[in-house]
C-alpha cells in the first residue's frame, strides 16, 4: 500500500526523560502526573512516552514533564522526537477537535536554565533553510545564545524561551511547504559539566 506524506495534521513526540537520581523512577512518575494531558493522545511504555495531537499541546506537554523534572534541581536529560505529517498516523484524530489553549501555563513562572541541541528534517519538502535561520535569529533576540554544531545547533537559555522557540521552527517548517517534518532534540538541566566550565 502507498502511502503519502502529508494527510495528517496530527503532531507527535516520541521523548524519555533521564534524572540522573537513585529515585528517577518516582521522579518521572510524578513529572508525568504534575502534567495535564488532557488534550492529547499519551501512551508510555518501558522506552517512551509518545504525545499525539495539535501541534500546541505536543509542545506544551512535553515540556511540562522535562521542566517538572528539572526544577528539582537534580541533573536531567530529555531525548525527544517530534513529527507532523507522518503517512498513516491517524489514531487520535480527536484529539485536533480541542481548542489551541495550552493547559500547563503555571510553569511559566518558574524558570529554568537549560542547554539543547536540535536537528531539523524537513522530509516532505519545501523552502526550509530561511525559515531556519529567520527563527534561530529571532531565539538570539529572546536572549537564547545560539551556536552551530555537528548535524545540530546548540541552544542555551531559559526552558521556556527554547521551548517556544523550538516550537516556532517546527510549525514554520512545515508552514514553508514541508508534508512531513520531523525534529530531533537533546536537552540537558542542571549538568554538573555546566559548572566545571563556569568556573
Amino acid at each position: 500500500m502507498t502511502q503519502v506524506c502529508g494527510n495528517s495534521k496530527i503532531a507527535g513526540c516520541s521523548f524519555s526523560v533521564h534524572p540522573m537520581c537513585n529515585d528517577f523512577q518516582d521522579m518521572i512518575m510524578t513529572s508525568l502526573q504534575q502534567t495535564d494531558t488532557s488534550k492529547v493522545w499519551m501512551k508510555t511504555d518501558h522506552v517512551t512516552t509518545t504525545v499525539r495531537g495539535r501541534l500546541e499541546h505536543v509542545f506544551d506537554v512535553a515540556k511540562a514533564v522535562f521542566h517538572h523534572t528539572a526544577v528539582t534541581g537534580v541533573h536531567a536529560a530529555f531525548q525527544g522526537t517530534f513529527s507532523i505529517g507522518c503517512p498513516g498516523d491517524s489514531t487520535g484524530d480527536v484529539y485536533l477537535d480541542e481548542t489551541s489553549n495550552v493547559m500547563n501555563r503555571n510553569t511559566a513562572a518558574v524558570k529554568q536554565a537549560v542547554a539543547a541541541k536540535f536537528s531539523l528534517y524537513p522530509l516532505g519538502g519545501g523552502k526550509y533553510m530561511e525559515t531556519i535561520y529567520e527563527k534561530i535569529e529571532r531565539m538570539r533576540e529572546q536572549g537564547i545564545s545560539v551556536t552551530p554544531d555537528h548535524y545540530s545547533t546548540r541552544l542555551e537559555g531559559d526552558i521556556h524561551d527554547i521551548f517556544h522557540g523550538l516550537e516556532n521552527v517546527f510549525k514554520e517548517t512545515e508552514a514553508g511547504g514541508s508534508s512531513h517534518t520531523v525534529m530531533t532534540v537533546s536537552i540537558s538541566a542542571n549538568s554538573p559539566s555546566k559548572k566545571e566550565e563556569e568556573e
